[in-house]
């Protein structure tokens, strides 16, 4: 008989240990290893290689199949479309609009003849037939399961032969090969181990709908983020129409690529030209407000950047930073006041980027730079400048990539100013009905935009 093992399993990060610990010494979650018992197999004698060992030259390669869908901003994140034999996560908020984006995938799929099937373990038939009616989804391609086992899910695939499936959600799928509790980190690998395999021997892809923890990640271990090809957060806020598609894991395309959405009465439909919806209610002669481009992925977005400086009557000033990475305005603030001498060690700093876009190139520096000292000096900028840049610790510029398609952005939209790194200036080729301003360091900007040396 196998002996029975128990090891403890961190339910927020996966970590495993051998004893049971209070705090996971991983990602510092407290009370998160639950026991798991496995079964130590016996020893067998060592058997010589099986596995035929091949020369990278030799193995054969075919490109990845693929389904286009009418939702072209989809199909431009994933880097084309769906791909046969894929596992896609689809993560958000509650009520963010994931199961809407998944009925339409499959409502698109289905107009172009492809055979579909959607596996609810959340919502009744019922349910999902109100809202295959708001988005006029009707077509008989579509197939619907109301079960949460993943047997009866790759039961229907046999039988229906679908090109995508939907199993929403995840977190509530079981499998009779495991006795542990629904929900569970052991379930949720198991589940997702069966899922992979039924997507790989019947060549379907199939998206798993994926609940959020508060704090912004998919639930469970992130076990499951490695396991799957693709991983997708579709973010917003749930007052507001914006949803935001961003792709953080693609095995078959390019990774955080973003696509931008609204919501309306008949599901998601993709915004032609986000800049112009992010600024659209840009304050006029407002200081502390500064327009950059923003490369989500590989296209460019125009987003604004708003600073807010003021006095403070608390011991400690305070810092909030809403879209940008906080260590990052921290180095920022620390460069003002040792370069050019702007203190605002005893002021409150408030940044924030609308729309809910989150930036992550360094890009964006010069942005964060310009509109805290607007505020500060409550100097506005001129409305038709956009800068970018990335700033050094010495207080330099330095060069950012892709400023050609930055340039032709800010043109499309009647932005006429451009600041930017001295070092991007010699690679522009559109430069006529453009006032550029190459900087080398930020005393050149303080010169050039408040008049201060």
């Amino acid at each position: 008989m196998p002996k029975e093992k128990t090891t403890y399993l961190c339910s927020s990060c996966g970590y495993r240990s051998v004893t049971w610990l209070g705090r996971c010494p991983q990602c510092g979650s407290w009370d998160s290893l639950e026991p798991q018992v496995s079964y130590r197999p016996r020893e067998r004698e060592p058997k010589g290689p099986s596995t035929k060992i091949q020369k990278i030259s030799e193995i054969g390669y075919e490109e990845e199949e693929r389904l286009t869908t009418s939702i072209q901003e989809l199909d431009r994140v994933l880097g084309g479309g769906l791909v046969k034999g894929s596992l896609i996560l689809l993560g958000g908020d509650p009520g963010i609009g994931k199961s809407t984006l998944a009925l339409q995938i499959l409502h698109s799929l289905s107009q172009r003849g492809f055979s579909t099937l959607y596996v609810s373990g959340e919502e009744s038939l019922v349910q999902l037939k109100i809202r295959a009616e708001r988005l006029g989804a009707r077509s008989g391609l579509i197939g619907v399961m109301g079960s949460g086992s993943a047997e009866e899910m790759e039961e229907g695939i046999k039988r229906l032969k679908p090109s995508c499936v939907v199993l929403d959600s995840i977190q509530t799928c079981h499998t009779e090969a495991s006795d542990a509790p629904l929900g569970s980190i052991s379930q949720l690998r198991d589940v997702t181990l069966k899922v992979m395999r039924a997507a790989k021997e019947n060549n379907v892809c199939i998206i798993l709908v994926g609940h959020v923890t508060k704090e912004g990640i998919i639930a469970g271990p992130r076990l499951l983020e490695h396991m799957v090809d693709t991983v997708l957060y579709l973010e917003g806020e749930s007052h507001q129409p914006v949803r935001i598609l961003r792709v953080n894991k693609n095995r078959f395309g390019p990774t955080f690529e973003m696509a931008v959405f609204e919501m309306r009465e008949k599901g998601l439909w993709p915004v032609e030209n986000p800049s112009l919806l992010f600024l659209k209610e840009r304050p006029k002669g407002a200081s502390g407000s500064v327009v950059t481009p923003h490369m989500a992925g590989s296209k460019p977005l125009l987003v604004e950047v708003q600073a807010l400086v003021t006095n403070t009557s608390q011991p400690m000033p305070r810092r909030t930073f809403l879209g940008m990475e906080a260590q990052r305005i921290w180095l920022i603030l620390a460069v003002l006041e040792k370069r050019l001498g702007v203190m605002v060690g005893s002021r409150d700093v408030f940044l924030n980027v609308t729309g809910g876009v989150r930036i992550q190139e360094t890009a964006s520096d010069l942005a964060a730079v310009i509109a805290i000292l607007s505020s500060y000096f409550d100097q506005p900028i001129p409305e038709d400048m956009v800068v970018w840049g990335e700033v050094g610790l010495g207080g330099e510029v330095r060069s950012v990539s892709n400023p050609e398609l930055r340039i032709r952005e800010a043109k499309k939209l009647g932005f006429g100013s451009i600041i930017l790194p001295k070092g991007n200036m010699s690679e522009l080729k559109e430069k006529e009905g453009l006032s550029l301003h190459g900087v080398r360091d930020l005393r050149e900007v303080m010169k050039l935009l408040f008049g201060r040396r």
